[in-house]
């Protein structure tokens, strides 16, 4: 077949779907109006709340292993003792806002966070559980991009740098698979994290710490780079696959790494040794407060999201277990409320030092306005205190937990639902997983009905309903 003739089928196959599509929709021809130019019209206007709003950024802090409710933001201090646990609360900066008198400096904060104590889903094990509150959903599928995936799609950063940063990855037998939060998903890989800290001790709190992302393939210089990326934009400008999403997401993926390796801004932003001693005190020298400090210069240097891990790290004298810092059992050799790497007295006050210090920093920097900060585990613990063999601890407990939300216009000195007596059971507004989701996209400028493809027929971001009283 003549390269005339076969252009010509290739039109008129054109033709044939696009006409397809059209019926399929009702006719939208009839009205002068393409589907592709519906389509867009409704992703712009759907996507963005305010063309005059600046993009807004996230820090997500996980505490992986579901930190006890009633040890932190929603005490009963007149409950039974096997209940209440051997916390007081103490009154923070807002009247009538108390909290655990292990977060003495978060208490003085309160006018810049929300708490909700009424989160609530039915899964009460870890690695069902992540990948639930990663994608948004109750009923995750296989494929679903997680929130930070979906955020750099939607909100895609302008700076040199990767759009999405994971700090410390999750590790032992509760952690979800990597597909979940490592992957962009359907989304496609341009829309997955740089993961910074595959092992416990490859994060900031080292002495040997380094960024090997930004290291070139053994024996390969930057002039072949450079070679090999113009052989693909070669083979780029004549596939007829250009169009596609596939492509369109490789090739960004491909520009990325490229740019990631030959750039400087990246690598100057990872270089904490930078950042003044003093300031690396105040967010305290373990794991947890060095990535929460590289996670605000990552987010100064132009990254739209970062998550980190709330791994607080080893006591003196421990030997490296997990990461799974908040699944305190007891199960470990070290008791709940026991002061060691798996303990509140001893995770607790790092994670209140870190975390005011960074509210505290954003706002010095005039950055805490287009930043949201979360803080929240997959679930809470059982309000009963279990007196194990080894060790005394709570175990799981879904039905009812709390979550803290500072910044990109939360409202401050808010909290949000109520639990019973126990902080066993959810008493009023009820907050799902994907109420969870859609709050955090509005607050960061996004529609929850955004959809995630110009198809204009996929999933939205979520499915979930904003609340309003925090925004």
């Amino acid at each position: 077949m003549s390269n005339t003739n076969a252009n010509r089928l290739d039109h008129r196959s054109r033709q044939l779907l696009s006409r397809r599509r059209i019926l399929q929709v009702g006719g939208i021809g009839a009205v002068g109006l393409t589907l592709p130019a519906l389509l867009q019209a409704e992703e712009l206007e759907q996507t963005t709340t305010s063309s005059s709003t600046p993009p807004k950024s996230c820090i997500f802090i996980h505490q992986f292993g579901g930190l006890s409710q009633l040890d932190s933001w929603d005490m009963k201090p007149d409950a039974p003792q096997e209940i209440r646990g051997p916390y007081v609360p103490i009154q923070t900066a807002t009247p009538g806002i108390q909290i655990c008198e292990l977060m003495p400096q978060l208490a003085k904060m309160s006018e810049h966070t929300a708490v909700i104590r009424s989160m609530t889903h039915h899964m009460a094990e870890h690695r069902q559980a992540n990948s639930m509150y990663l994608a948004g959903r109750a009923n995750p599928v296989a494929d679903d991009p997680s929130f930070g995936a979906i955020v750099t799609r939607l909100r895609p950063s302008k700076a040199t740098l990767p759009g999405h940063v994971w700090l410390q990855k999750f590790g032992g037998g509760a952690a979800p698979p990597d597909h979940t939060y490592l992957t962009g998903g359907r989304l496609g890989m341009a829309y997955a994290p740089m993961l910074i800290g595959e092992r416990h001790d490859d994060n900031p709190a080292s002495t040997d710490f380094r960024v090997r992302a930004f290291d070139s393939p053994q024996g390969v210089t930057s002039q072949r780079l450079q070679q090999r990326r113009n052989v693909l934009q070669g083979l780029e400008r004549h596939s007829q696959l250009g169009s596609t999403s596939e492509f369109e997401s490789q090739d960004l993926y491909q520009r990325r790494s490229f740019e990631l390796l030959h750039g400087t801004a990246a690598k100057q932003a990872f270089e904490i040794d930078q950042e003044d001693a003093g300031v690396r005190d105040r967010y305290g020298r373990n794991p947890l407060g060095q990535n929460l400090l590289l996670a605000r210069r990552l987010i100064e240097s132009g990254v739209r999201l970062v998550n980190v891990v709330a791994w607080t790290g080893l006591a003196a004298g421990e030997k490296f277990v997990s990461v799974e810092t908040w699944d305190m059992h007891g199960n470990a050799d070290v008791g709940i409320f026991e002061d060691g790497w798996n303990g509140l007295p001893f995770a607790l006050p790092r994670t209140d030092q870190a975390v005011a210090t960074l509210l505290e920093d954003l706002r010095t920097r005039e950055l805490l306005d287009s930043t949201l900060v979360v803080l929240v585990g997959e679930f809470g613990r059982t309000p009963v205190i279990r007196k194990g063999a080894r060790r005394i601890g709570r175990d799981h407990w879904p039905q009812c937990y709390s979550a803290m939300l500072a910044g990109a216009g939360i409202r401050g000195g808010t909290v949000y639902g109520e639990s019973d007596k126990r902080a066993g059971y959810v008493k009023t507004n009820p907050v799902t997983l994907e109420d969870f989701s859609a709050t955090l996209f509005a607050a960061m400028g996004i529609n929850p009905a955004s959809r995630l493809s110009l198809d204009g027929f996929t999933d939205p971001a979520s499915s979930g309903n904003a609340i309003e009283a925090l925004l």
